[in-house]
């Protein structure tokens, strides 16, 4: 089988809807409420994802390759800064940790979506808060992992299509 960079992407697009699925699935079968760092995290993903599926579709030669390989390192490491922000925050002590604030859907009714992301980053109670993990390790670990394997994952593919291809040759 060759490695074509569409096939790469594809590979892409299909790791993020799977975590994608996870995070729903948590949500709607096992009852865990995302908090508002969780949800921008989970835009990076879509955002990620979508730039993956672009990429197959679009099936771009050498320098689009590198232009989507680009993007998508792009969304995958703001996705990681936010999950890093998050492990960070489960990360400190009680009584250090910032107070509860307003659900997101409030705070998008009240205030401007600049306001919002910045109160979002800044983090409250409910993200500090380690509600489950897979293996003993919290999820946004986990998530940090995912986008920091999908930025390597991204920047690797157009290298690996073109040794599929012969290109070096």
């Amino acid at each position: 089988m060759t490695l074509t960079f569409r096939k790469l992407a594809l590979l892409g697009f299909l790791a993020c809807a799977a975590a994608m699925a996870f995070a729903l699935y948590l949500q709607y079968a096992k009852g865990e409420v995302p908090c508002p760092l969780c949800i921008f995290q989970r835009i990076a993903m879509i955002a990620t994802g979508l730039v993956f599926l672009l990429a197959a579709l679009h099936a771009p030669r050498r320098g689009g390759r590198w232009v989507y390989a680009g993007l998508t390192a792009l969304t995958a490491l703001i996705g990681a800064g936010l999950a890093a922000r998050h492990v960070w925050l489960q990360s400190l002590p009680l009584d250090q940790v910032p107070a509860c604030g307003p659900a997101l859907g409030y705070l998008m009714k009240m205030m401007p979506v600049t306001k919002v992301v910045q109160l979002v980053l800044k983090g409250d109670g409910s993200c500090a808060l380690v509600t489950s993990a897979v293996f003993g390790v919290s999820l946004p670990i986990w998530t940090l992992i995912s986008f920091v394997c999908l930025t390597l994952y991204t920047l690797v593919s157009p290298v690996l299509s073109r040794r599929a291809s012969g290109e070096f040759s």
